[in-house]
């Protein structure tokens, strides 16, 4: 249900993708790539002065070291105890950028293939708890509805945002669609503000087995898709039409 008169919606951003100027007016948080899967301190200067510049909170994009995969594929060589080091220098890298430009990072939202194996394997969900508790446990975690890493932040006293998906496609046991199958991905700006205020209205995503109980707080939007700025406008109207204000959380 909608619960209350704001909604955070959120973008993956400076990875690479030339439409990222464009969607900053309709998002209230972005997530930054900070050089795993994509980024470098260019892109990340540029990506920080851009959310600066439209008020819009700054998060930590990290993933698995793997710009040839776009950090969308298991790395079965990588050894987890790599994992912590990986993760860190990233954060670190971008909170640099972010202490030039006189600001502080706001939240960290795993990527990718990391994100969707924290959400249901809980030794990488607690490396990356760990991490995030050592590096600074001010910062917001957002990661996907109802998964095993929500459990494992609140063992770590951390905040977890609920994340639901706006361009995705989602299974009967509330995980997503793989990207390699068919219909994973959602192509029609109308089927998306749909999916966006049933789970906002109702708690609930369809699924091929029916709807599937789902906690919405902030919803994401690829930046890398290819309709990302007809998406990110069409559903910031229609967010606003139902009385909601975009903002991101704990603003």
């Amino acid at each position: 249900m909608l619960s209350g008169p704001t909604v955070d919606l959120n973008c993956d951003m400076g990875e690479g993708m030339t439409t990222d100027e464009a969607i900053y007016p309709f998002i209230s948080s972005a997530n930054i790539a900070c050089g795993g899967h994509a980024g470098d301190s260019d892109t990340m200067r540029r990506a920080v002065d851009a959310a600066l510049q439209h008020g819009v909170a700054i998060g930590a994009h990290p993933s698995y070291p793997d710009r040839a995969g776009f950090g969308r594929t298991e790395l079965p060589h990588l050894r987890l105890d790599e994992l912590p080091e990986i993760l860190t220098a990233q954060l670190e890298e971008l909170q640099a950028v972010c202490r030039e430009f006189g600001t502080a990072l706001h939240h960290i939202k795993p990527h990718g293939a990391l994100y969707n194996r924290a959400a249901r394997d809980p030794v990488v969900g607690e490396i990356i708890c760990r991490v995030i508790a050592g590096f600074d446990p001010s910062l917001l975690l957002y990661g996907l509805s109802g998964s095993v890493l929500e459990r494992q932040a609140q063992d770590f006293g951390l905040v977890f945002v609920s994340e639901v998906f706006a361009d995705r496609t989602y299974q009967p046991d509330g995980s997503l669609t793989p990207r390699t199958e068919p219909n994973a991905l959602i192509e029609d700006p109308a089927q998306a503000v749909a999916q966006v205020l049933r789970m906002l209205r109702h708690g609930i995503v369809e699924t091929v087995e029916g709807p599937v109980a789902i906690v919405a707080e902030t919803v994401c939007l690829h930046g890398d898709g290819c309709n990302a700025v007809e998406f990110a406008g069409a559903i910031h109207a229609a967010l606003r039409r139902e009385g909601m204000r975009v903002v991101a959380r704990g603003h």
